[in-house]
């Protein structure tokens, strides 16, 4: 997970900019954290369900924004297609 996503060019990270992607089909791949708000990770997972798109559950949000290379915690990230 980690080398995948710290590809600035094939990642795209945040909840609402994944959903945009998964609507668009070019998301291959969605990451999740464990103790984001249920609200915002269940409409990924479920988008991811519904395309075929594999998700994976991370430990933290902590954890999901240092493999990004970000300073912040992230809830959702992807990876492009």
């Amino acid at each position: 997970m980690n080398e995948a996503l710290a590809d600035v060019d094939r990642r795209i990270v945040g909840t609402k900019q994944l959903l945009r992607a998964l609507d668009e089909g070019r998301i291959a791949q969605a990451f999740v954290a464990a103790d984001a708000d249920l609200l915002l990770t269940k409409r990924v997972v479920d988008r991811c369900y519904n395309m075929n798109v594999p998700c994976t559950q991370v430990e933290s949000m902590e954890k999901l924004g240092r493999a990004c290379g970000i300073d912040v915690k992230a809830a959702a990230a992807g990876l492009l297609k």
